[in-house]
């Protein structure tokens, strides 16, 4: 019996060993369960995951991450404060106590502040409650889609389909609809755009941070019906499936969307912003889109760290010299200078660059040596993925590498005559 037990605990040994050196998934082999997933460093728009990121998908209530957008830069621009009341149309009323949709609920009666009302489109991802927004921004939520619709368009996103405030099918809105639209219409974008869409709106409003990492938060608390909000994101430290450092951003769910989910987490002082379009377990499993969420943000930090590189002194092979107007010499020899910061894929030979330089027309003498000429644009050579927009792309300085000094009058004559020739 003893040597039989013996045997069976070497077994058991020898396969928990097995199984613990089972490779990681390769980091290129990476995919998530839905209909589309992005991921992206939040401060340089640096791409770590694309799986159908360019198709135009349902998102659901992340639309309401455009109205918020809108709603913040109107109290920047101090249209609106966050004390300004709210007043109730007959509309938000009645669409804030239909059945089955997240709402809280709104009477006419009863008086909210702009700030009440965005905290329930963020937390709750009340639908009325965007609507009585957009109603107080724009005097209508069509006159309020085409202010999101011009938001879109000034970020350069192009392939956006925006026919309300709140990411509802049409049919919800009766005779509110957008001019055009069909009551079966719904919101669209392209993961990529969400995740561009979201940078912007970090950058420009992080104060949403505060609101959307709120787990529970009564609403109304001066009115007539009170009502506890709790955060649809499973993943906020304290939930279900909490997860340190995540602190955003909006779900989506509609039947025609999906499951969808914006998130964003800080970790070691990096933030990476996740899209989560359709999630194709969600009909199984409640919280697939959360789940595969968090799959995709460890996968962001397990597989790219920031590299930082000097640069001093590289010679470029694509751009050696520059040429040179009224110098003794007529070319100026140039080189890299500074040190570059950029992400890469532990997977990637990441001292494989990409140098693309651009550098200032009509050089003149005379010209000191380390005189700063133009800029270098810098990426890892292998890395497929790139950023959200090419002004985001990494660079140096070019400088010149040695002195040309002007030449005397009749050198530069001469020139000018040979030059007809």
């Amino acid at each position: 019996m003893k040597k039989i037990t013996t045997i069976f605990t070497a077994l058991l040994l020898l396969f928990q060993l097995s199984f613990l050196a089972q490779p990681a998934q390769a980091a290129e082999d990476f995919s998530v369960a839905a209909k589309a997933g992005f991921a992206v460093d939040a401060k340089s728009g640096k791409i770590f995951f694309d799986q159908n990121g360019e198709q135009a998908l349902g998102i659901a209530s992340v639309t309401k991450l455009v109205s918020s957008y809108v709603i913040l830069d109107a109290i920047k621009a101090k249209k609106i404060t966050w004390e300004t009341e709210v007043p109730i149309s007959k509309y938000a009323a009645e669409l804030s106590v239909v059945p089955d949709l997240s709402n809280v609920p709104l009477h006419q009666k009863d008086h909210y502040t702009v700030r009440e009302l965005f905290d329930a489109t963020i937390i709750q991802s009340a639908n009325a409650a965007v609507v009585a927004l957009a109603e107080k921004v724009a005097g209508s939520e069509p006159k309020f889609v085409d202010l999101m619709r011009k938001k879109v368009n000034e970020l350069g996103i192009k392939d956006a389909k925006l026919v309300n405030a709140s990411g509802l099918t049409n049919s919800f809105l009766g005779d509110h609809r957008y001019p055009g639209t069909s009551e079966n219409d719904e919101n669209e974008m392209s993961a990529r755009d969400v995740a561009l869409l979201t940078q912007h709106l970090l950058k420009d409003h992080p104060e949403i941070l505060t609101v959307s990492q709120t787990g529970s938060k009564e609403f109304g608390t001066q009115s007539s019906e009170p009502f506890l909000m709790e955060n649809w994101n499973q993943l906020l430290p304290g939930k279900r499936l909490g997860k340190t450092g995540v602190d955003g951003l909006k779900t989506g769910t509609t039947d025609y969307a999906g499951a969808c989910f914006v998130g964003t987490m800080e970790k070691d002082g990096q933030r990476v912003i996740t899209v989560i379009l359709n999630a194709t377990n969600h009909k199984v499993d409640e919280g697939a889109r959360f789940e595969e969420t968090s799959k995709l943000m460890d996968y962001c930090y397990d597989n790219w760290q920031l590299q930082e590189h000097s640069l001093t002194g590289h010679v470029m092979n694509n751009l050696k010299k520059a040429p040179v107007t009224d110098g003794v010499n007529q070319t100026v020899p140039l080189a890299l200078s500074g040190t570059v910061k950029f992400w890469g894929r532990t997977d990637l030979d990441n001292t494989k660059l990409t140098i693309t330089p651009q550098v200032k027309k009509n050089l003149t003498a005379p010209l000191a040596k380390n005189t700063t000429v133009g800029k270098a644009r810098v990426e890892v050579k292998d890395d497929p993925l790139g950023y959200l927009e090419p002004k985001e792309i990494a660079t140096v300085k070019i400088k010149t590498s040695q002195a040309v000094e002007k030449a005397n009058p009749l050198v530069r004559a001469w020139r000018s005559v040979t030059s007809f020739f």
